[in-house]
Protein backbone atom coordinates (compact mmCIF):
# COMPACT_ATOMS: atom_id res chain seq x y z
CA UNK A 1 0.00 0.00 0.00
CA UNK A 2 2.74 2.53 0.71
CA UNK A 3 5.03 1.58 -2.42
CA UNK A 4 2.04 2.53 -4.07
CA UNK A 5 1.92 5.88 -2.38
CA UNK A 6 5.51 6.96 -3.48
CA UNK A 7 4.81 5.63 -7.24
CA UNK A 8 1.73 8.13 -7.08
CA UNK A 9 3.88 10.93 -6.52
CA UNK A 10 5.16 10.88 -9.86
CA UNK A 11 2.21 10.93 -11.62
CA UNK A 12 1.74 14.39 -14.07
CA UNK A 13 -1.21 14.20 -16.00
CA UNK A 14 -4.46 15.43 -14.54
CA UNK A 15 -6.18 16.80 -17.43
CA UNK A 16 -6.19 16.84 -21.31
CA UNK A 17 -6.22 19.31 -23.98
CA UNK A 18 -7.93 19.55 -27.08
CA UNK A 19 -6.18 17.57 -29.67
CA UNK A 20 -5.57 19.37 -33.49
CA UNK A 21 -4.36 16.27 -34.68
CA UNK A 22 -6.75 14.16 -36.82
CA UNK A 23 -7.37 10.59 -35.69
CA UNK A 24 -8.14 7.90 -38.27
CA UNK A 25 -10.10 6.11 -34.88
CA UNK A 26 -11.68 9.16 -34.13
CA UNK A 27 -15.18 8.27 -36.06
CA UNK A 28 -14.70 4.86 -33.52
CA UNK A 29 -17.69 3.91 -31.66
CA UNK A 30 -16.29 2.93 -28.52
CA UNK A 31 -17.26 0.91 -25.89
CA UNK A 32 -19.74 1.97 -22.84
CA UNK A 33 -21.68 4.82 -25.46
CA UNK A 34 -18.46 6.93 -26.19
CA UNK A 35 -17.88 7.85 -29.47
CA UNK A 36 -14.62 9.76 -29.93
CA UNK A 37 -15.15 13.39 -31.15
CA UNK A 38 -11.31 14.77 -32.66
CA UNK A 39 -13.07 18.25 -32.27
CA UNK A 40 -14.38 17.80 -28.83
CA UNK A 41 -11.72 18.52 -26.01
CA UNK A 42 -10.33 15.31 -24.86
CA UNK A 43 -11.86 13.35 -27.72
CA UNK A 44 -15.06 14.08 -25.73
CA UNK A 45 -13.78 12.06 -23.09
CA UNK A 46 -15.39 12.90 -19.40
CA UNK A 47 -13.51 14.44 -16.39
CA UNK A 48 -13.93 18.42 -18.07
CA UNK A 49 -15.78 19.75 -15.12
CA UNK A 50 -16.47 23.62 -13.82
CA UNK A 51 -14.99 25.70 -12.00
CA UNK A 52 -12.02 24.78 -14.20
CA UNK A 53 -12.88 22.76 -17.56
CA UNK A 54 -10.74 22.07 -20.03
CA UNK A 55 -7.89 22.35 -17.43
CA UNK A 56 -4.45 21.62 -19.65
CA UNK A 57 -1.89 24.29 -18.47
CA UNK A 58 1.13 22.41 -19.87
CA UNK A 59 -0.67 21.61 -23.13
CA UNK A 60 0.15 17.83 -22.61
CA UNK A 61 -1.87 17.13 -25.61
CA UNK A 62 -2.28 19.90 -28.25
CA UNK A 63 -1.34 17.62 -31.02
CA UNK A 64 -1.70 14.06 -29.25
CA UNK A 65 -3.72 11.61 -31.38
CA UNK A 66 -6.43 9.50 -30.05
CA UNK A 67 -4.27 6.64 -28.95
CA UNK A 68 -2.32 8.85 -27.02
CA UNK A 69 -5.22 10.43 -25.37
CA UNK A 70 -6.77 7.29 -24.23
CA UNK A 71 -2.73 6.23 -22.41
CA UNK A 72 -3.01 9.57 -20.67
CA UNK A 73 -6.15 8.72 -19.39
CA UNK A 74 -6.07 5.21 -18.57
CA UNK A 75 -2.69 6.75 -16.56
CA UNK A 76 -4.11 9.14 -14.93
CA UNK A 77 -7.50 6.28 -14.13
CA UNK A 78 -5.21 4.18 -12.41
CA UNK A 79 -3.04 6.61 -10.66
CA UNK A 80 -6.39 7.76 -9.08
CA UNK A 81 -7.03 4.19 -8.18
CA UNK A 82 -4.04 2.90 -6.69
CA UNK A 83 -4.36 7.23 -4.64
CA UNK A 84 -7.37 5.66 -3.19
CA UNK A 85 -6.64 2.97 -1.82
CA UNK A 86 -3.41 4.25 -1.01
CA UNK A 87 -5.31 7.24 1.35
CA UNK A 88 -7.27 4.38 3.43
CA UNK A 89 -4.01 2.87 3.63
CA UNK A 90 -2.79 6.01 5.28
CA UNK A 91 -5.36 6.80 7.55
CA UNK A 92 -6.43 3.30 8.81
CA UNK A 93 -2.89 2.15 9.71
CA UNK A 94 -1.88 5.20 11.68
CA UNK A 95 -3.11 6.61 14.99
CA UNK A 96 -5.65 6.44 16.60
CA UNK A 97 -6.88 3.11 14.63
CA UNK A 98 -3.86 1.20 13.70
CA UNK A 99 -4.77 -1.59 11.99
CA UNK A 100 -2.34 -3.61 9.90
CA UNK A 101 -2.64 -7.25 8.84
CA UNK A 102 1.37 -7.78 8.17
CA UNK A 103 2.27 -7.13 11.79
CA UNK A 104 1.12 -6.62 15.39
CA UNK A 105 1.26 -3.03 16.38
CA UNK A 106 -0.79 -3.36 20.16
CA UNK A 107 2.08 -3.08 21.75
CA UNK A 108 3.81 -0.46 19.98
CA UNK A 109 3.03 3.04 17.52
CA UNK A 110 5.10 2.18 14.53
CA UNK A 111 4.12 5.65 13.72
CA UNK A 112 3.40 7.21 10.38
CA UNK A 113 3.24 5.71 7.46
CA UNK A 114 6.27 6.23 5.39
CA UNK A 115 8.11 4.21 7.79
CA UNK A 116 5.48 1.31 7.93
CA UNK A 117 7.95 -0.48 5.09
CA UNK A 118 10.47 -0.98 7.38
CA UNK A 119 8.10 -2.97 9.58
CA UNK A 120 6.68 -4.89 6.94
CA UNK A 121 10.58 -5.87 6.19
CA UNK A 122 11.28 -6.75 9.61
CA UNK A 123 7.80 -8.66 10.21
CA UNK A 124 6.81 -10.17 6.64
CA UNK A 125 10.07 -10.04 5.01
CA UNK A 126 7.96 -12.02 2.42
CA UNK A 127 5.43 -9.32 1.57
CA UNK A 128 7.15 -7.60 -0.85
CA UNK A 129 7.81 -11.14 -3.48
CA UNK A 130 4.31 -11.59 -3.07
CA UNK A 131 3.37 -7.89 -3.59
CA UNK A 132 5.55 -7.66 -6.88
CA UNK A 133 3.51 -11.36 -8.26
CA UNK A 134 0.25 -9.69 -7.86
CA UNK A 135 0.62 -6.62 -8.93
CA UNK A 136 2.54 -8.36 -12.31
CA UNK A 137 -0.38 -10.50 -12.61
CA UNK A 138 -2.65 -7.67 -12.26
CA UNK A 139 -0.55 -5.54 -14.94
CA UNK A 140 -0.64 -8.64 -17.35
CA UNK A 141 -4.08 -8.92 -17.35
CA UNK A 142 -4.74 -5.27 -18.02
CA UNK A 143 -2.57 -5.60 -20.91
CA UNK A 144 -4.51 -8.16 -22.34
CA UNK A 145 -7.36 -6.48 -22.13
CA UNK A 146 -6.62 -3.29 -23.40
CA UNK A 147 -3.27 -3.56 -25.12
CA UNK A 148 -2.43 -4.40 -28.64
CA UNK A 149 -0.14 -6.90 -29.65
CA UNK A 150 3.11 -4.54 -30.46
CA UNK A 151 3.67 -7.37 -33.29
CA UNK A 152 0.64 -6.78 -34.82
CA UNK A 153 -0.63 -2.96 -34.60
CA UNK A 154 2.73 -1.33 -33.89
CA UNK A 155 0.99 2.62 -34.25
CA UNK A 156 -1.30 2.09 -31.77
CA UNK A 157 -0.80 0.92 -28.19
CA UNK A 158 -4.43 0.84 -27.25
CA UNK A 159 -7.23 -1.52 -28.61
CA UNK A 160 -9.40 0.42 -30.69
CA UNK A 161 -12.56 -0.76 -28.73
CA UNK A 162 -10.79 -0.47 -25.45
CA UNK A 163 -12.88 2.32 -23.07
CA UNK A 164 -9.64 3.70 -20.91
CA UNK A 165 -9.88 1.73 -17.76
CA UNK A 166 -12.72 -0.70 -18.11
CA UNK A 167 -10.52 -3.77 -17.91
CA UNK A 168 -13.81 -5.41 -16.73
CA UNK A 169 -13.61 -6.13 -13.18
CA UNK A 170 -16.45 -5.37 -11.45
CA UNK A 171 -17.09 -7.74 -8.82
CA UNK A 172 -20.38 -5.96 -7.27
CA UNK A 173 -21.75 -5.17 -10.15
CA UNK A 174 -21.79 -1.47 -9.98
CA UNK A 175 -21.41 -0.90 -13.75
CA UNK A 176 -24.80 0.51 -15.10
CA UNK A 177 -25.63 -0.44 -18.53
CA UNK A 178 -26.37 3.02 -19.54
CA UNK A 179 -24.14 4.56 -21.03
CA UNK A 180 -24.81 7.98 -19.93
CA UNK A 181 -24.70 6.60 -16.22
CA UNK A 182 -21.80 4.84 -16.97
CA UNK A 183 -20.05 7.85 -18.13
CA UNK A 184 -21.15 9.63 -14.67
CA UNK A 185 -20.02 7.07 -13.08
CA UNK A 186 -16.58 7.15 -14.81
CA UNK A 187 -16.62 10.85 -14.01
CA UNK A 188 -17.23 10.56 -10.33
CA UNK A 189 -14.16 7.88 -9.70
CA UNK A 190 -11.79 9.94 -11.99
CA UNK A 191 -12.74 12.94 -9.74
CA UNK A 192 -11.99 10.92 -6.80
CA UNK A 193 -9.10 9.93 -7.92
CA UNK A 194 -7.80 13.24 -8.83
CA UNK A 195 -8.48 14.30 -5.34
CA UNK A 196 -7.09 11.29 -3.85
CA UNK A 197 -3.59 11.70 -5.95
CA UNK A 198 -3.44 15.32 -4.49
CA UNK A 199 -4.42 14.04 -0.84
CA UNK A 200 -1.85 11.28 -0.62
CA UNK A 201 0.62 14.00 -2.01
CA UNK A 202 0.31 15.94 0.51
CA UNK A 203 -0.23 13.18 3.62
CA UNK A 204 3.35 11.76 2.42
CA UNK A 205 4.72 15.75 2.23
CA UNK A 206 3.54 16.45 5.34
CA UNK A 207 4.98 13.06 7.30
CA UNK A 208 8.26 13.62 5.97
CA UNK A 209 8.21 17.63 7.00
CA UNK A 210 7.82 15.89 11.21
CA UNK A 211 7.79 12.76 11.16
CA UNK A 212 3.90 12.55 12.92
CA UNK A 213 1.33 10.76 11.92
CA UNK A 214 -2.05 12.43 10.28
CA UNK A 215 -4.24 12.64 13.24
CA UNK A 216 -1.36 13.22 15.21
CA UNK A 217 -0.90 16.25 13.20
CA UNK A 218 -4.25 17.26 13.31
CA UNK A 219 -4.89 16.85 17.46
CA UNK A 220 -7.20 13.75 16.99
CA UNK A 221 -4.57 11.08 18.66
CA UNK A 222 -1.97 10.69 20.69
CA UNK A 223 2.15 10.77 19.72
CA UNK A 224 2.91 7.61 20.83
CA UNK A 225 5.65 6.94 18.31
CA UNK A 226 9.17 6.31 19.43
CA UNK A 227 11.56 6.18 16.48
CA UNK A 228 13.97 4.12 18.50
CA UNK A 229 11.89 1.09 18.06
CA UNK A 230 12.21 0.87 14.34
CA UNK A 231 14.08 -1.78 12.73
CA UNK A 232 15.72 0.53 10.42
CA UNK A 233 17.24 3.89 11.65
CA UNK A 234 18.23 7.00 9.73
Amino acid sequence: MKLATIALLVSGVSAFAPSKKASSSASLNVANGWTPDEKAFAYGLPGSLDPVPEFDPFNFLESASLDKVKQYREAELQHGRVAMLAAIGILVTEEPIEFHPLFESYNKDIGPAIRHLDEVRAASPFFFEILALVIGALEFNRAIVGWNNPKEAMDLVLREEYFPGDIGFDPLGLKPEDPAEFLELHTKELQNGRVAMLGVAGMVAQELVNGKEIFVNLGLAQDRFDPSLLPVQF
